[in-house]
């Protein structure tokens, strides 16, 4: 399948749903499941999810896909996943993340959003470990996202196409996933570009401008979502507090421990998150 150098997204004549197309095509012939009815990105801390939702009946290395690539970051699994809740729902698990730091353009970054649309997903789960801004947080907390800022400079949306992006991160399904764990809190994703982490002030800059969370992902994939018609739910484990916030300084490691630690009782609420949709 295509590498990072001969990807079909990345051409001048490229349409990107019709490679969405292509790539649903593959998944149903992988996995032998027709049509999906709900798909979840898994971010850092939150991949054992997949082991809670259901029966796995399929699982396919991402880049055996039309379109997508081999993860770049560790916690990212690099597979594909057709699980069967007990309710019979078919959930197309989406273990394989292009961020936008890897500068491969947007319309890798959103592909795999696509792709599950394609595939007859109709909501979308997006989960994430991010930076917290408020005090009261605390490493391995998850939250909702209730909205978000997007300060990429970019967007999946190309030439005259305009979304309406209110109530983005839906209402409806936040309200589910308090059903079951009345104490979830909500805040404001802003996605920053990374890699690097944001200085104190880029945070102070976030919160004064309304944002909670601080993360390299989510929003560009939201926007997607919305635009392919989906109803979008989001998640963020918080890894740590954001810079600044917090008083000793931040790693990547520090990110994938808190996400080990939070991973078993995260992993179940959002199995049972998944099976309330």
């Amino acid at each position: 399948m295509p590498d990072t150098h001969s990807n079909p997204l990345d051409g001048p004549n490229a349409n990107p749903f019709e490679v969405a197309a292509l790539a649903a095509s593959d998944i149903a012939r992988l996995t032998g499941v027709e049509k999906h009815d709900i798909a979840l990105t898994l971010g850092s801390g939150w991949s054992k999810a997949a082991d809670l939702i259901g029966e796995t009946t399929a699982t396919v290395p991402a880049t055996e896909v039309t379109g997508f690539s081999k993860p770049a970051l560790e916690g990212h699994v690099g597979t594909l996943r057709s699980v069967r809740t007990p309710g019979g729902k078919n959930v197309l698990v989406i273990g394989a993340r292009t961020h936008y730091y890897e500068n491969h353009g947007v319309r890798r970054v959103v592909h795999s959003v696509r792709t599950a649309a394609a595939t007859g997903a109709t909501t979308m789960v997006l989960t994430n470990g991010a930076g917290g801004i408020r005090e009261t947080w605390k490493p391995g907390q998850p939250v909702l996202i209730s909205d978000h800022i997007n300060l990429t400079a970019d967007s999946p949306l190309e030439g005259a196409t305009f979304v309406d992006l209110t109530d983005l991160y839906s209402a409806r399904l936040r309200d589910v996933a308090r059903s079951i764990d009345p104490s979830l809190d909500e805040g404001v994703y802003t996605q920053f570009r990374g890699p690097h982490y944001e200085t104190p002030a880029e945070v102070q800059m976030a919160k004064h401008i309304g944002g909670h969370i601080v993360g390299m992902s989510t929003a560009l994939e939201a926007i997607a979502a919305r635009e392919a018609g989906m109803e979008i739910l989001g998640f963020s484990l918080i890894t740590n507090l954001a810079a600044g916030i917090q008083k000793t300084p931040l790693s990547h490691a520090e990110v994938i421990e808190a996400g080990r630690e939070a991973e078993p009782v995260i992993s179940a609420l959002l199995a049972r998150v998944v099976e309330a949709l």
